[in-house]
């Protein structure tokens, strides 16, 4: 025969016991939830133009540089263009072809984006856009946190490639702003230029120009979104000098550099809390990559004519005291 006591205190050992269990239930499908959520699981888009045979190339080529065999694809279309690249300034149309493809995974906090163009068959079919092109424009469209792979079955430009990925993004569920975007296309075709227009010259890489870039953006958001043309502009030369491009880059160039730091302002990209600490890690990455070029251009030679007259001036005066 039960007590009352002993009757109310199994009662209340069933309701704890129920409560754990819907508790331990609940822990376990939040983390099957976060496990096989979209944030966290790959994205391919792959171009709708790819024969069956350039697909699985595409597909191989893709898939050989992740270890998560987990991913989904999505295919970018003439359309997928249009909704991109086509508020920027592009002429893309719903029949437009498509072939770049890309391969999105997200990373932990603070690693920055990665890029890497992936031969496809042997080859580097991306003809003009460079891995640290698509790094900085990734970086002004609010993507954050990366491992970018872009390759393609045909030789092209691959600005559709980066398409796929704000695409790849929205079908995670993540909002890109569509002005950033425009900024970061229009930043591919400056930069591009610039690189295509310099081939061969002397003293000048495209690195170097990337990493004044990433410079530019982390001053600007060091100032905020308040900053000033005249600001910009002492900003976009300050960087041209560090990366020893004040000479190479033409009057014409700098004003389309200082043209798109002003979009990207405009863009609304400096309220990103991210936007500085990606920049900041691009130029440490492409600095760190790329040591050889970068030690070359504090050499006596490289320095530029007005700072040697300044270090003449200081260490006349300085054997003079001495």
């Amino acid at each position: 025969m039960w007590s009352k006591e002993d009757l109310a205190l199994k009662k209340l050992n069933i309701v704890l016991l129920s409560l754990v269990s819907l508790i331990t239930l609940g822990i376990f499908s939040a983390q099957s939830v976060k496990a096989d959520s979209l944030d966290d699981q790959p994205v391919m888009t792959l171009g709708t133009s790819l024969t069956d045979s350039q697909k699985q190339g595409t597909i191989d080529a893709l898939s050989s540089q992740i270890n998560n065999s987990n991913y989904k694809t999505i295919t970018v279309t003439g359309d997928t263009l249009v909704k991109y690249l086509n508020p920027s300034g592009s002429s893309f149309t719903s029949s437009s072809g498509v072939w770049s493809s890309a391969l999105i995974e997200k990373t932990s906090s603070g690693s920055g984006i990665n890029v890497k163009i992936v031969d496809y068959n042997g080859s580097n079919n991306i003809t003009t856009i460079t891995a640290d092109q698509y790094r900085n424009a990734a970086i002004t469209a609010g993507i954050s946190d990366a491992n970018i792979y872009v390759t393609s079955a045909t030789r092209i430009d691959g600005s559709g490639a980066l398409a796929g990925i704000y695409a790849a993004y929205a079908s995670s569920g993540d909002s890109l702003n569509q002005s950033q975007v425009n900024a970061a296309q229009n930043e591919m075709g400056v930069l591009s230029d610039i690189t295509d227009a310099n081939k061969g010259t002397d003293g000048y890489t495209d690195k170097q120009l990337n990493n004044a870039i990433a410079g530019m953006k982390s001053d600007m958001a060091q100032k905020g979104s308040n900053v000033t043309v005249n600001q910009i502009t002492t900003i976009v030369n300050n960087n041209l000098q560090q990366n020893n491009l004040q000479n190479i880059i033409t009057d014409n160039q700098k004003q389309e550099i200082i043209n798109l730091m002003v979009k990207i302002k405009d863009s609304g990209a400096l309220k990103n809390s991210n936007f500085k600490e990606q920049a900041n890690k691009l130029s440490s990455d492409i600095t760190s990559k790329a040591k050889n070029i970068f030690n070359n251009l504090n050499t006596q030679e490289n320095r530029n004519f007005l700072q040697r007259i300044w270090d003449s001036i200081v260490s006349f005066f300085q054997g003079l005291f001495n």
